[in-house]
């Protein structure tokens, strides 16, 4: 880092960044997490021509999901982990960089920014993510792993000569990686997370009840009931749809174990990957293990029995961070404070692109 960049740190808002399929997160250094919010743009249907911005990015973008009228659409600009509509994304991201950097500055240089991304994104994908954050307004840019994110973000001691082990489960994507001195040593990223978790709960409610909801409606069923173990005391849920044969509005009343069984799944692809990658640690790391276990991370760490079901699975202790779903963005924060102290695993200047 020359000394320029480090004159214009003292004066810019530098930020990190949690690109989200389902929330983007930002944290301003020294500050902590600043925002929150889904990432969902509302746009003019049939164009990328996003609403007044005080209603079309966020948590007043989320209400719209499944409830516009024909001339709006409610879409979210990241599918897996990744950019899937430059654009929006693009307007999504100075959205969410102005509301926390603030106007009316009378000095305020491009800011410095970390944005965590998924540990198997491909060279067109990572310049979609720099391209996107410069053209919304950052100067300088670092692309940081999720995992590693999540690593540093759980406080897990990545940075010595033992092996940390993290299972981020978001969205679009789960990240696991096996980290040792600030460094992957081994990993695997597949894009099997908590949408695919409601999706299949979709698909059992339409199957079995012959019911159509909408992503928001399974997304609650999921928080609600959903589970990966068995749960000591079962619990039921009213849920409201679409009757598929008649049309009309309709509710039926959903158990646990069903929600359970319906999970199985997405839940079996996320165990198998961790196998995977613990298959291809080196024999030392995979010996730290037994001693330092799996943490997990993300949105998804919070269904119920996921720590249970993974132990079960691999022998080796797992257990939640605290605040798993704002480990990624704290991670980015630390790794923005410290970058003279950590490797700089992928960075770029625009400038240089």
């Amino acid at each position: 880092m020359g000394f320029t960049d480090k004159i214009l740190g003292l004066f810019s808002v530098d930020m990190g960044i949690d690109l989200g399929t389902c929330n983007t997160l930002v944290c301003v250094r020294g500050e902590g997490i600043v925002l929150n919010e889904p990432s969902v743009v509302a746009v003019q249907r049939g164009t990328n021509k996003v609403l007044d911005s005080g209603n079309a990015v966020g948590w007043r973008a989320k209400e719209m999901l499944g409830k516009t009228p024909g001339s709006i659409s409610a879409i979210r600009p990241l599918k897996n982990g990744v950019i899937s509509d430059f654009e929006i994304t693009e307007a999504m991201l100075a959205y969410f960089m102005r509301k926390v950097t603030g106007r009316g500055r009378l000095f305020s240089p491009r800011p410095r920014v970390v944005i965590a991304v998924p540990s198997g994104i491909t060279e067109v994908e990572r310049h979609a993510v720099l391209q996107s954050a410069e053209r919304a307004g950052a100067g300088r840019i670092y692309l940081l792993p999720e995992p590693m994110a999540a690593g540093i973000g759980a406080g897990l001691p990545i940075g010595d000569p033992t092996a940390s082990m993290v299972v981020d489960i978001g969205g679009g994507t789960t990240e696991i990686a096996i980290m040792s001195l600030a460094d992957i040593a081994a990993c695997e990223s597949i894009r099997v997370a908590g949408d695919d978790m409601d999706e299949a709960i979709i698909a059992h409610m339409k199957r079995t009840y012959n019911l159509t909801i909408g992503e928001q409606t399974a997304e609650r069923i999921k928080i609600e009931i959903g589970s990966a173990a068995t749960v000591a005391e079962p619990m039921t849920m009213e849920v409201r749809g679409r009757d598929n044969a008649t049309g009309l509005p309709r509710r039926t009343t959903v158990t646990s174990d069903e929600i359970r069984d319906a999970l199985t799944e997405p839940v079996n692809a996320i165990i198998e990957a961790v196998t995977r990658t613990l298959e291809r640690a080196e024999p030392e790391l995979a010996a730290d293990l037994i001693e330092n276990g799996i943490c997990l991370a993300g949105g998804g760490a919070l269904l119920r029995g996921l720590d249970i079901v993974l132990s079960n699975a691999t022998g080796l202790e797992a257990t939640i961070a605290d605040d798993p779903t704002t480990c990624v963005a704290r991670g980015t924060s630390i790794y923005l404070e410290h970058l003279e102290d950590w490797k700089v695993t992928m960075e770029s200047n625009m400038d240089d692109i």
